[in-house]
Parts: structure tokens; C-alpha cells; sequence
């Protein structure tokens, strides 16, 4: 067989796809586009704004989302939204002990008619892929996204597949009931851009969803907002954002010093500064802003950073946890200097 490789389109890397002079207007509808999405999303999960602004924070970078919270809270519902109000392709994998890679990915498959093998793809193969309780899965089955989440394609069988743009995950687990599942490996946490826990409603909001949704389905009113096209390209307007030199080397002493804090036995890696970094862009470009500030990379950091972190015995049996160390790292980091 022979090898097709993804295109080299749209990732980070790459030359920007917006001229400068083009940026105002992206930015200016990509402030409103992301104000239309929140409005819509928060129909369906109420009281939830900054984990919806979240959220579309990492669908803007161009990452992924760990939605980690006990069950019942909407974590699947939030993804569900997003994906209904975005206008793209979703597809849903419930993980479980019995999940093969294959059928995350997909498999080939011997054409009686042709004589030939031919590709079927896996439930990997949309804009919004939700992997409802990703640690209920097998570790060799949770590799299968390792690829798929790092470079935007999929290799079976010696061919590679490219995954459509914007390609996103959004995976919910369970940090509670830990009864039959595996732990994600590092290697898989490293490869989301940020972690949020739902957390339970105010009473007010708990209120309000049951008058409105207690006796239908909340997404079956729920109507796309946006094409699919333009969250593509309006991705490429946030890789515009101009992010200064300062505020680089910010992002890296911040994550250097997770590396020596005496509460971890492993620091960030340099996969989430370059997370940090893109995840801030977004933020700034969500604002109307053409330039990252220091308080995008504060408001970020525990989101994007804390959940890559492995605590030493010690400091979990003090009951502290990564947004600690985050917290600490982040007061005792001097900020960028104004020029």
C-alpha cells in the first residue's frame, strides 16, 4: 500500500493563512462568533460560563478537552453542545474494557468484489469526537488517540489518513469512581490542552434547568450558530495573534520552574508551554485583542498546566494538588517587562 500524509495545512507551524491586514475584521467576528456560541451553549448548560468559554477556548487553539467531574453534572452534555452548535460532524465513543483500537480508529477490510483491502473508517473520523469515560478503556485502546490528537491523522496498516479541521476531543472521566477503569497514562494527559471539572450548579441554576428542561430535550432545540468552515478559518485567524518575546519567555520560566518545585516528581513539558502559549492566543483573539497578555497565560495556567503535573507522595498526602503548585509558580514568577 502506499503511505498518504496528512496535509501540512493548519497546523501551528505553519505560515499564517490571515494577512495582517485581514486580522481587525477576523477578530472582530471571531469575538462575536464566540459570543453567539457561548449564548448558545449556555441554553443547555446553565450557570457553566467560564467552562464554556473554556472549552471554546481549546476549540479555537485547535486542542483538546479533559471535562473531569462526578457524573450527572453535563459533562457529555457540554460537548454535545458544542459540537451541535459548531454545525460539525460528531461522533460519540462510549469507552469501555472491551473497546478495541480498531474500532477508534478504524480498521482495513478484505473487498470480496474488488480483491482488495479497503479502509472503513473509526468514530475518530469527525470534527467532535466525545469519548464519554476515556479511562474506562484499556491503556492500549486509549493509545489510539495518541496519534490522532498529537497530528490530526491516523496510520493503519503502513497508510495515513488525515482527520478533517478542525478535529477536537473532548473526553470526560470520572475522578471518583476509579472501580475497573486505568489511569490515563502521562503521555495521554500531556496531549490535552486543558482540564476543567464542571462542578455542581448554583441553586439557581439547578432551578432553572429543571423548569426548562424537565420535560424536554434541551439539544433538540439547539440550533448551529456557525459552519464548520469558519471555525476552520477563524483558527487561523487566532495562529495570527501576535505574541511578544517577553511574554514567550514568560510562558517558559513558568513552566521551567514546575520542573524544580519540591512538591513534583514531574514538572510540565515543553508541550504545555507550547500549549500555554496557544491556548492564550485563543483567549486573546475570543477578547478582539491582536496581542497575548500576561493575563491571558494567569488566566490559563491552571487550566492548561496543573493536570500534566505528577505529585510527590508527600504532597498528596498533604492535600495539595497541581493548581497549587500552579498557584505557587505563578506568584513567585516575575511578570514580563513592559517596553
Amino acid at each position: 500500500m502506499t503511505t498518504t500524509s496528512a496535509p501540512a495545512s493548519g497546523h501551528p507551524g505553519d505560515p499564517l493563512a490571515v494577512p495582517p491586514e485581514d486580522l481587525p475584521a477576523a477578530l472582530e467576528e471571531l469575538a462575536a462568533t464566540t459570543d453567539a456560541l457561548a449564548r448558545t451553549v449556555d441554553r443547555v448548560i446553565q450557570g457553566k460560563d467560564e467552562a464554556v468559554r473554556l472549552a471554546l477556548t481549546v476549540l479555537f487553539a485547535g486542542g483538546h478537552l479533559l471535562v473531569e467531574d462526578v457524573p450527572g453534572v453535563g459533562k457529555t452534555m457540554l460537548a454535545k453542545a458544542l459540537a451541535r452548535a459548531i454545525d460539525g460532524t460528531v461522533r460519540r465513543i462510549q469507552f469501555t474494557p472491551d473497546l478495541l483500537p480498531s474500532d477508534v480508529t478504524g480498521s482495513s477490510v478484505w473487498n470480496q468484489e474488488r480483491g482488495a483491502f479497503e479502509f472503513r473508517p473509526g468514530a475518530v473520523f469527525a470534527n467532535v469526537v466525545i469519548g464519554d469515560e476515556i479511562n474506562r478503556a484499556s491503556p492500549k485502546t486509549q493509545s489510539a488517540l495518541l496519534e490522532c490528537m498529537e497530528e490530526g491523522q491516523v496510520t493503519v496498516d503502513g497508510t495515513t489518513w488525515p482527520l478533517e479541521r478542525p478535529f477536537v476531543v473532548f473526553a470526560t472521566q470520572n475522578p471518583v469512581e476509579m472501580d475497573g477503569t486505568y489511569p490515563l497514562p502521562e503521555a495521554q494527559r500531556d496531549r490535552f490542552t486543558a482540564r476543567v471539572s464542571m462542578g455542581y450548579p448554583s441553586a439557581q441554576a439547578e432551578l432553572t434547568m429543571l423548569s426548562e428542561h424537565g420535560g424536554a430535550e434541551p439539544l433538540e432545540r439547539l440550533t448551529p450558530v456557525v459552519a464548520v468552515a469558519d471555525v476552520r478559518r477563524l483558527g487561523e485567524a487566532v495562529r495570527a495573534v501576535h505574541a511578544a518575546e517577553a511574554l514567550k519567555q514568560y510562558v517558559v520560566d513558568l513552566v521551567r520552574r514546575t520542573r524544580a518545585h519540591p512538591d513534583l516528581r514531574l514538572g510540565a513539558s515543553p508541550r504545555a508551554a507550547l500549549h500555554l502559549l496557544r491556548a492564550g492566543r485563543a483567549r486573546a483573539a475570543m477578547e478582539g485583542r491582536d496581542h497575548v497578555l500576561p493575563d491571558d497565560v494567569q488566566a490559563l495556567a491552571v487550566p492548561v498546566v496543573a493536570h500534566r503535573l505528577l505529585l510527590t507522595a508527600d504532597a498528596q498526602l498533604a492535600g495539595r494538588d497541581g493548581a497549587h503548585v500552579v498557584a505557587d509558580v505563578l506568584r513567585t514568577t516575575a511578570l514580563p517587562s513592559p517596553r
